[in-house]
């Protein structure tokens, strides 16, 4: 569990990490593809507060079938210039049941203005974006 994942929120390194998996819109997700070759794409996603990520995902999305194949994966927070990072790694679950209605509350909450912007409105994005990934945290490292 991210719990016993986590670095402790007492030090730097671990209020760093809850304040990035908390106020950050994008992370980095790299799964690997069939030929071996890491595939990093940004994401949006939805810390739960303890031991996963929420992430939605088009359906032809190439990280699906990665995931499909190997659902071990890594994501990671930086900066521009190169402080504070991140790195995180997880096993990656694609959960059974599509999107149906308007995204999870809090996630909605979090990216509504980016939502509006990009594709209109929550139902557009739900059409759009119905494939939902679960990402349960197994490691955590950084400076």
């Amino acid at each position: 569990m991210a719990n016993d994942v986590l670095p402790d929120p007492a030090t730097p390194f671990g209020e760093r990490v809850r304040r990035r998996l908390t106020g950050d819109l994008v992370l980095w997700l790299t799964t690997v593809a069939h030929d071996s070759t890491p595939q990093p794409n940004p994401v949006w996603f939805l810390w739960d507060g303890a031991e996963s990520l929420l992430i939605y995902n088009r359906p032809i999305a190439k990280r699906l079938v990665n995931i499909r194949r190997n659902p071990r994966v890594s994501l990671n927070f930086d900066s521009a210039q190169g402080r504070d990072i991140v790195v995180m790694t997880g096993d990656a679950e694609l959960l059974d049941e599509p999107a149906t209605d308007v995204p999870n509350p809090a996630y909605l909450e979090k990216y509504h203005d980016d939502i509006i912007r990009i594709i209109g409105d929550a139902d557009s994005f739900v059409q759009a974006y119905p494939v939902r990934l679960r990402v349960r945290l197994t490691r955590v490292r950084g400076f």
